[in-house]
């Protein structure tokens, strides 16, 4: 059981870690390494050997093992991304960087996303270390750079050149699952996430004949990519149900009293409006997605250009790339090109591993009034990167919300924050599946 000490040291590396501006801007513009170094020092006054490890300068990552009591088990990862996104001071109530603590919550970019994590994860080993506790198999404790990016610079850095670090890591926990969701009828939802949808942003880009903005062209770079961009945007992905998505429908139709149908692609949306609003949290996950986002085209207004460049945020499930990139070679036609300006892989876990069973359990033992629920994330998270090494990855950063606490609108929102309260939940799950794992 977490110690005093650990639920005050959560609270007070969450607050120093939100001080330390890691905001990552992409194309590089970053630097984790105070954050890393603060990281760091913590760790080795648990008295392990944390190394510090950079593929770009001041773009550090931390690794540390800490030793089980079992040579012959698999070993587990724990990590977390030190770096944020951006956040402008003057839409904020409290400075983004405060680390202010008031009312009994701790204000500031990374409170959800994810130095919470981080200080949890530190919290518990620095406990470990003064009661003598040691895990069943080895803990891989990893903190990156680079998530809100490519990874580049932090797991794909780690997993491409430092792979014996991460020896016998077999699966591995980070953020984005255990966390509280209310549906607005009374009950408490703690979706574990088992799966990712892949990341798939796209460059397109429509060439066509530069001319004088006066006269007539029938092949107009803009006209051509807006076309293109149009029918990405309209288009109807048909529902698509991987195995943690469908296990979601099961177990939520159960709760709700919907009766099962033989077979839930029958009328996926049908289903999902009948589950009110705890279909957020499979709504996302049903179907492929590709939204534009940006658009570059011209140099001046009489002026038609030779070229017009758009960029897309796909996402696509495991299991449905192939149908992704066909669906896209349709849409954008035989007048624009596409290609993967980010491309990551999607993630599928088992839903019956011993791993599985144990988070369930170390949340049902802490909020036994809720109910655990298979989860997919429509996003992506550095597991994608270790997934290279054959870690299957889950999403486990375990927080007790309040009604009215919105857990996912605070991840790269205004005024994100975390209840105390909550950060202390939090590390009373993370040790005790930790202790079990």
């Amino acid at each position: 059981m977490a110690d005093q000490q650990a639920l005050d040291e959560v609270v007070e590396f969450t607050s120093d870690l939100i001080r330390v501006d890691t905001t990552n801007r992409g194309g590089g513009d970053c630097q984790e390494r105070p954050a890393a170094e603060y990281a760091a020092a913590r760790l080795a006054e648990a008295g392990l050997e944390p190394t510090l490890l950079e593929r770009t300068k001041g773009r550090t990552n931390v690794v540390a093992r800490l030793e089980g009591s079992d040579p012959s088990a698999d070993a587990l990862l724990v990590h977390g991304h030190l770096d944020v996104v951006p956040a402008q001071a003057e839409d904020w109530s409290v400075h983004p960087f405060s680390g202010e603590i008031r009312d009994g919550v701790v204000w500031g970019r990374g409170a959800v996303d994810m130095k919470n994590m981080d200080a949890m994860i530190l919290a518990v080993v620095r406990q470990w270390a003064r009661d003598g506790v040691r895990p069943r198999r080895d803990l891989v404790i990893a903190f990156t750079a680079d998530e809100e990016a490519s990874a580049e610079d932090g797991s794909g850095f780690l997993a491409d050149r430092h792979r014996e670090l991460f020896d016998g890591c077999t699966e591995g926990i980070s953020e984005s699952g255990a966390f509280t969701f209310h549906d607005g009828a009374g009950r408490e939802l703690y979706p574990l996430a088992a799966g990712e949808r892949g990341t798939g942003w796209l460059k397109l880009t429509a060439r066509g004949r530069a001319g004088h903005g006066s006269k007539v062209n029938r092949e107009n770079a803009v006209t051509r990519l807006a076309a293109a961009i149009t029918r990405i945007g309209a288009y109807e992905w048909p529902p698509r149900l991987t195995p943690t998505v469908r296990a979601a429908l099961v177990e939520l139709a159960a709760l709700y009293g919907i009766e099962p149908e033989p077979d839930y692609l029958n009328d996926v949306d049908g289903l999902l409006d009948k589950l009110g609003p705890a279909a957020k949290l499979v709504e996302a996950t049903v179907r492929n997605s590709a939204n534009p986002t940006m658009l570059n085209a011209g140099y001046k207004v009489n002026v038609i250009p030779g070229e017009a460049v758009a960029y897309v945020d796909g996402r696509y499930l495991p299991g449905h790339e192939d149908e992704f990139r066909a669906t896209l070679d349709e849409l954008t036609g035989p007048d624009v090109e596409w290609e993967f300006h980010h491309h990551e892989v999607a993630l599928q876990s088992p839903l019956d591993s011993p791993t599985y069973a144990r988070m369930r359990a170390a949340v049902e033992e802490f909020a036994p009034e809720g109910h655990v629920v298979p989860y997919c994330m429509s996003g992506g998270t550095d597991a994608k990167q270790f997934s290279r090494l054959g870690i299957t990855g889950y999403g486990f950063s375990p927080l007790k919300l309040p009604a009215g606490f919105d857990y996912q609108a605070m991840f790269h929102g205004v005024d994100e924050r975390v209840p105390v309260d909550a950060l202390h939940f939090g590390v009373r799950v993370l040790d005790r599946f930790l202790r079990a794992a």
